[in-house]
């Protein structure tokens, strides 16, 4: 035996298990659902892939269509018209057969019959007159009897409904044979509970008659349809068996019967025989549809043209028809393989055209020992190879494999209408491969992952996985974007930090600290570093964000009020409540991998960074939460801002102004609105240099506010330039020497 290493033998126990799995669905020890429904979705596959998309000539359906029913009135007829339809089709048009995908479980009291009866029983039971003329009146209006005398004289197949209600309306036809014929063995079988056949006088007519169960899928998709369905001791033929019969001259089934295997009591019933037509069976006697094509595979004949002999005579003669609808509200809709909204009377008739074809798929009775075969011919090999070969080489040997299995299926399905698995197979193949490849790559990267999640707690995690995804592409030479920058740092932070332990200081930090990176991740921002309380990020970089500006003032926003929200949880824990100013610009910074040789860090620097930082601090000269360039103001529309003031911030000489966001634009409350147009007037007046006015508005303004710093500074400085003139140059500026 080959000596393996422990990995390597893992991964062979662990590729002998899923061939296990597989053997056992395939041997039908355990099925299971999701296997099943791939098989069936390959099913489809396959038969929508070899349609033939052709019309048979030999079938017709004569549809009770809208026309139809707008010439003759609602479904149901009269029977007396159908007679006349038949004495049509028969007579005039020569057909050679008429199958009913419709059953007649009920007389027919459209011609009055029943109620003239009822008067010669009681009101008129005396009146010889009215007696002699209604015996000689009866039969012509006994329409049951006039269709079922029609019936009679011709090869006509009548419909029947078998299924699993207990009810029962109608009679049913004899039955094609017993369960007795199979002696003391089993046969799996379509049961049926109850039925709903047609009338005494039409059934005894009828030459034949077959059930219109279709046998629906797991997933509720017509693929096929019993041949022979029990009801009590008797099996019953389908529409379409009854209508090959009666086409072929009424010729008998012939069963072949498989005696039970060893150990096993339950025989099958691998084939049926009609004169020289064989039709495959499955394990429940059915056979599988060789649906045509989604639709146009059968000629169409309104089945008023018929009954009115209006049809051309070409399109009926020496033809078989089916009598079926598609008219709204009597439409028969079943969901198949090739549409979702099959005319059911198309099922028999597919059926039918496959029959004389001899296009029937089948399943052979070998199956399960293929598939087994097939499981384990092609997994255990591989599950020994795949752990030694490259990757490369796993890859075309898994491959290979697939297009060789796939090739023979399709082979035998085309050549020998066998219908053999393939979903299970290629999921083995699929499942062995993912393994191996998945194993290797997480064994091969285990310390590559190791290290990425070390330099993750450093680097954002954002460019890690863009290193990792692309790295060729990937530079960390500093580039310059349009990016926004946001400080945040904790007021009063000395003081609050000396009230608490080490300990104690440690665990609010990590929780503030944790809280404001949530949302600064939330809103796709890059968190580039703290500094003590201080946390600094970034938008823009690494990965491109082209709604930079309107991310970082989302997230400003959102911190505030994440700030807020760990009131509660500070108070329990005995932390003093925390307040945070917040600065925020956009514009061309410096971004990327800059630090000496022997520390590193991806962040952004430049003019437009430091006047952010400057903001931050200016946040507690104005007592706001919040302070904006007029950059930021410009790049993220959508917000409601509150001007603040023109300033030179220290170690800049251009005056900039700064704004405070309120809050997303629709959702700012009208008495703020109304607030911030009333600061505005007064900054308005202030510029101006009309203090009078400029005082008045904001002392109305603090008297409503009087914990807002903001109004009190402007009034402290209104009483400065009273008595200290600014000049009649002065543009608004308030110049700040210190950070």
């Amino acid at each position: 035996m080959p000596q393996y290493s422990a990995n390597t033998w893992i991964r062979i126990l662990a590729g002998l298990t899923i061939v296990f799995v597989f053997v056992m669905n395939e041997g039908e020890t355990f099925s299971y659902r999701f296997v099943q429904q791939m098989e069936l979705w390959a099913y489809d596959t396959r038969l929508r892939l070899f349609l033939p998309r052709t019309q048979d000539p030999r079938i017709v359906i004569l549809d009770i269509d809208e026309k139809s029913l707008n010439a003759e009135g609602r479904w149901p007829w009269s029977r007396n018209k159908n007679a006349e339809m038949l004495r049509q089709l028969f007579d005039k048009y020569k057909v050679r057969v008429v199958g009913f995908d419709i059953a007649f479980p009920e007389p027919d009291t459209s011609s009055g019959l029943t109620s003239l009866d009822d008067m010669a029983k009681n009101e008129l039971k005396g009146d010889a007159d009215f007696l002699r003329v209604l015996e000689a009146r009866r039969p012509s209006l006994d329409y049951d009897q006039i269709f079922a005398d029609e019936i009679g004289k011709h090869p006509v197949v009548l419909g029947f409904f078998l299924g699993g209600k207990t009810e029962k309306s109608g009679v049913l036809p004899p039955p094609t044979f017993n369960q007795s014929v199979f002696e003391k063995w089993d046969v799996v079988h379509n049961l049926a509970t109850g039925y709903s056949g047609n009338i005494p006088a039409l059934q005894q007519k009828a030459p034949a008659a077959g059930h219109l169960y279709p046998q629906l899928d797991f997933d509720g998709t017509t693929r096929r349809v019993p041949m022979f369905m029990r009801y009590g001791d008797g099996f019953y033929p389908a529409l379409s068996l009854a209508i090959l019969q009666t086409y072929l001259g009424n010729a008998p089934f012939r069963l072949q019967v498989e005696p039970p295997a060893k150990f096993s009591s339950v025989a099958t019933i691998p084939w049926v025989t009609v004169g020289d037509v064989r039709i495959p069976l499955d394990d429940r006697m059915s056979a599988l549809i060789p649906y045509r094509g989604a639709q146009g595979s059968f000629r169409y004949v309104s089945a008023t043209d018929a009954l009115r002999g209006t049809a051309a005579l070409d399109e009926l003669k020496d033809k078989i028809v089916i009598v079926g609808t598609s008219a709204q509200g009597l439409l028969d809709l079943r969901s198949t393989p090739v549409r979702e909204d099959f005319p059911g009377v198309e099922v028999h008739a597919n059926l039918l055209s496959g029959f004389l074809d001899q296009t029937i798929m089948h399943r052979p009775s070998e199956i399960l020992g293929i598939s087994v075969l097939t499981i384990l011919l092609i997994g255990l090999p591989l599950a020994f190879m795949l752990p030694r070969l490259s990757a490369t080489l796993s890859t075309a040997a898994v491959f290979g494999v697939m297009a060789l299995l796939t090739a023979i299926n399709l082979y035998v399905w085309r050549q020998q209408h066998y219908v053999l698995n393939i979903a299970a197979p290629l999921m083995m193949l699929a499942l062995l491969y993912l393994l191996n490849m998945a194993w290797g790559f997480f064994m091969e990267t285990r310390s590559r992952r190791l290290i990425t999640g070390l330099f993750g707690t450093y680097v954002p995690k954002e460019l890690v996985a863009e290193m990792s995804k692309n790295p060729e592409e990937y530079s960390m030479a500093g580039e310059s974007r349009d990016m926004t920058v946001l400080f945040s740092d904790v007021r009063d932070f000395t003081s609050i930090s000396e009230g608490l332990t080490p300990e104690g200081l440690k665990d609010l930090m990590n929780t503030y600290l944790t809280a404001m990176t949530e949302v600064i991740q939330e809103k796709r921002g890059t968190i580039d570093k703290y500094i003590g309380d201080l946390v600094m990020a970034f938008w823009g970089a690494p990965l491109g964000d082209p709604d930079h500006a309107a991310h970082g003032v989302e997230a400003a926003l959102a911190m505030q009020k994440r700030i807020r929200g760990l009131d509660t949880e500070f108070i329990k824990r005995g932390w003093p409540i925390l307040n945070a100013g917040v600065g925020l610009n956009c514009g061309d910074m410096s971004v990327g991998d800059m630090g000496s040789k022997f520390r590193r860090a991806y962040t952004v620097m430049g003019d437009a960074v430091n006047l952010g930082s400057r903001l931050e601090g200016l946040t507690k000269e104005y007592g706001v939460g919040i302070l904006v360039s007029e950059n930021v103001v410009k790049a993220a529309q959508g917000f409601v801002y509150r001007e603040i003031d023109k300033v030179v911030v220290k170690g800049r000489q251009e005056g900039v102004s700064v704004f405070e966001p309120i809050g997303v634009v629709g959702q700012v409350t009208d008495t703020a609105l109304t607030e911030i147009d009333r600061f505005h007037k007064a900054l308005e007046y202030y510029r101006k240099q009309r203090w009078d006015e400029a005082t008045q508005i904001l002392k109305d303004l603090q008297a409503a506010n009087p914990d807002a710093k903001l109004y009190r500074l402007y009034l402290k400085r209104i009483d400065h330039f009273r008595n200290n003139s600014p000049g009649p140059a002065w543009n608004g500026l308030w110049v700040f020497t210190t950070k």
